[in-house]
């Protein structure tokens, strides 16, 4: 079973309830008949357009004869996130059927990750529910759930609960717990588990323990950022599992010192390339903490092999998924269900069969290899350390003169790209990055990547070199230039961007204006104002860059404004005003909840088996789509794909070990469909290979889309996870920035 899985006892739904809802956890009926198809259509339109329905919601919630009823109405409680529904979840908590139980812990997990944030006072009051169910609680997978909230409310007496499981004979809970204490940290800082034991965190780190408690105790000592737990860390470098491996290797970026510098530079040849890039990443970090030459950036020199290792890759012929195995998708050549891969060891041993097959899977890891290099670059390295970059750039010229593939020589050129790039951000202005690539990057690319990593540098004086950019026919170029503006403002720049907040691109416009607000360019309020005036018509994204320029340039002047957006039917824009009173008046500000229309855009759901097969130029990814968890956002991007909208479109975000993102007609991380849908948070874990839907705020999303390279568990029940990959893990692993989805297919999937 996948790891952190919670037993999820899916029932046979009935079909009115998939389409209408998606299935529930299987809940005890009072009676054999059929449930009430009209309440669940009513309870669907309630969520779908955050109503509770003058109260009928509530009653359902918690009155409803069929058990069934009371836990699709819990689910629409946790999605449709209302504080005001506190009062009706705390009471689901002791519903006497387990299953609306589950789902009543859940919505109270939901409710403490709101984006906007409860009071104190609910927030102890939830918790103190929680702790008075958890207690009673026999149910298993009830009780998970539970702990799962408990760690997301993270109050004092929650986490005190969850240190006290921690400490208890049950391995799973104890693991559970961990992982629920490390997701309390991680949202509210490590002061949050200061106190915690470190003891029984070792034991669970034992050899002999099962995987989910082994990864829940080092995902806790990762968050936790003790330096006490540098021994145990040390120990589990050498784990059996990755992800148990690359969290370890992660907590040392925080916590290491020099010493470690060697065993993290011996994870750099770790098989699986996504531990090799955290040892990357935390050396990177380490080198930032010497004044001078040290043995972090000397370990860092192993990297260089890679680059060879990464030109070989790609060189086999392009085959399909058909040939690389698994169950087929009717009418397409993708390939359907399969195992997720665990990493090239597990690709390989998952793609046996066939010569072709396996020449695949070995040429996509030597491309994954790549990941460390990129790791490095995005993280950066201090001044001194500007030969090392320098040599790394000179081993990825030298491989991409013998690259076995465009495909290759392709790759090699953007990680050359990054490097230069890393090398610009150490001084202050763009300079390598302007001939980087080996010609196989655009200028466009390269620009913009240079100018914003720029923004990133630290005591470099004025960006005035970003001006000359600003009226580039890029926006991607655009945009960078106004944020390395932005991160190093003077006022006299501000002429220049003027003309930008007028312009026709909305996505620019706004980031002009918060750069109009960071240069502090008080004369030229007006101007943002009358893009403030467009807010309430084109919302989209453009509320929050403008209300951060408002804030900062009219100050106490802008609340009539924000307290009319308060209103407004965009939840994003309500978030953004509340967050705005709250910072202007130093007093909490909710936002008002607003019904939408009934005829407010909704998608049609996804149909029964729906899967997308996404082609690229190093294979096929096949994602099976959750149509009864997530019907509605799974049939947005399954009708978007029938339309052609991915085709030509590029990952345009790839972190390693977290993410790959695609989805933006932009390419630069800002587009979208022209609508948003609702969020459908869904009971699937963020695990290796999960699909998720990208978010600027609450009911933002869109097209954008992401793939996991490994557990996010901080990630669960904060953005919909509506599907996963089934297979082409190993091509998920290849990816890099800028790699084009040449077609996305909606196909239907095998049983």
């Amino acid at each position: 079973m996948s790891r952190l899985r919670t037993a999820r006892a899916l029932t046979a739904c009935l079909a009115v309830l998939a389409l209408s809802s998606g299935c529930v956890r299987a809940v005890p009926s009072p009676d054999t008949e059929p449930v009430d198809a009209a309440t669940l259509a009513r309870i669907q339109d309630w969520e779908d357009r955050r109503s509770l329905g003058d109260g009928a919601l509530l009653a359902l919630a918690t009155g409803a004869q069929d058990a069934r009823v009371r836990a699709r109405a819990q689910r629409a409680l946790a999605r449709i996130q209302d504080p005001a529904t506190l009062d009706t979840v705390v009471a689901g908590l002791k519903d006497a059927e387990p299953g609306v139980r589950d789902e009543a812990a859940f919505a109270a997990g939901e409710l403490a990750l709101s984006w906007e944030p409860l009071t104190e006072a609910e927030r102890t009051r939830l918790a103190d529910a929680l702790l008075e169910a958890e207690g009673a609680e026999r149910e298993a997978r009830v009780r998970t759930t539970l702990l799962d909230a408990l760690g997301r409310a993270g109050t004092p007496a929650a986490v005190a609960r969850l240190v006290e499981r921690l400490q208890g004979e049950d391995v799973e809970v104890a693991g559970r717990a961990a992982l629920s204490l490390g997701v309390a940290a991680r949202r509210g800082g490590a002061a949050v588990v200061s106190g915690v034991s470190l003891l029984p965190v070792v034991a669970l780190l034992a050899a002999e323990r099962p995987v989910e408690a082994r990864y829940g105790g080092a995902y806790l000592l990762m968050t936790a950022k003790r330096a006490e737990a540098l021994p145990v860390l040390r120990g589990c470098l050498g784990d059996a599992d990755a992800d148990v491996r690359g969290l370890c290797a992660k907590a040392f970026g925080d916590l290491g010192g020099p010493e470690d510098a060697l065993v993290l530079g011996r994870l750099l040849e770790d098989p699986v390339p996504r531990v090799a890039a955290e040892a990357a990443r935390s050396l990177a970090k380490l080198a930032a903490k010497c004044s001078g030459p040290c043995t972090a950036v000397d370990a860092l020199e192993a990297l260089a092999p890679r680059a060879k290792r990464v030109a070989r890759g790609l060189e086999a012929p392009e085959v399909t998924s058909t040939e690389a195995g698994g169950a087929g998708a009717e009418g397409s050549t993708a390939s359907g269900a399969g195992r997720t891969s665990q990493g090239a060891a597990g690709a390989a041993a998952e793609s046996r069969g066939s010569d072709g097959a396996d020449a695949k899977v070995e040429t996509l890891a030597r491309s994954s290899e790549g990941h460390a290099i990129l790791a490095l670059a995005q993280q950066g390295l201090p001044e001194f350390a500007a030969p090392l970059l320098v040599s790394l750039r000179l081993a990825l010229a030298d491989a991409e003169r013998g690259a076995a593939s465009d495909l290759a020589r392709t790759d090699l050129g953007w990680l050359d790209c990054r490097l230069a790039a890393a090398l610009d951000r150490q001084r202050g202005v763009p300079g390598d990055s302007r001939s980087c690539g080996f010609g196989r990057v655009q200028d466009e690319r390269r620009l913009a990547l240079g100018i914003r990593e720029t923004a990133l540098s630290q005591g470099k004086g004025a960006a005035d070199f970003a001006v000359g950019y600003l009226r580039h026919r890029d926006a991607r170029v655009r945009l960078a230039a106004l944020e390395a503006l932005g991160a190093r403002p003077v006022l006299r720049t501000a002429t220049a961007v003027q003309p930008l907040v007028e312009g026709d691109d909305l996505v620019v416009a706004g980031a002009a204006a918060a750069t109009l607000g960071k240069i502090d360019a008080k004369v030229l309020l007006p101007v943002v104002e009358r893009l403030a005036d467009r807010v309430p018509k084109e919302p989209g994204d453009l509320a929050e860059p403008v209300a951060g320029a408002l804030v900062a340039l009219q100050g106490s002047a802008a609340e009539p404004r924000f307290r009319e957006w308060l209103k407004h039917p965009n939840a994003n824009v309500r978030r953004v005003a509340a967050e705005a009173l709250t910072q202007l008046t130093g007093q909490p500000v909710r936002s008002e909840r607003v019904e939408l229309p009934a005829d407010t855009f909704r998608p049609e759901p996804a149909p029964a088996r729906a899967g997308l097969v996404f082609r690229t130029a190093k294979g096929d990814i096949t994602v099976r789509l959750d149509a009864e968890e997530a019907p509605l956002t799974s049939g947005n991007l399954y009708a978007l794909a029938l339309k052609g909208y991915f085709n030509g479109t590029t990952f345009h975000r790839v972190v390693p070990d977290f993410v790959a993102q695609g989805g933006d007609p932009r390419g630069d991380g800002e587009g979208g469909p022209g609508y948003s849908i609702r969020c459908e948070m869904t009971r699937r874990p963020y695990l290796r290979g999960t699909v998720g839907m990208a978010l600027a705020g609450k009911d933002t999303g869109g097209s954008q889309f992401f793939f996991t390279h490994a557990p996010q568990p901080h990630l669960d029940g904060r953005y919909t996870a509506f599907g996963e990959v089934v297979s082409g893990m190993d091509v998920v692993d290849a990816l890099l920035e800028g790699d084009i989805i040449r077609e996305v297919r909606a196909v239907q999937l095998s049983p």
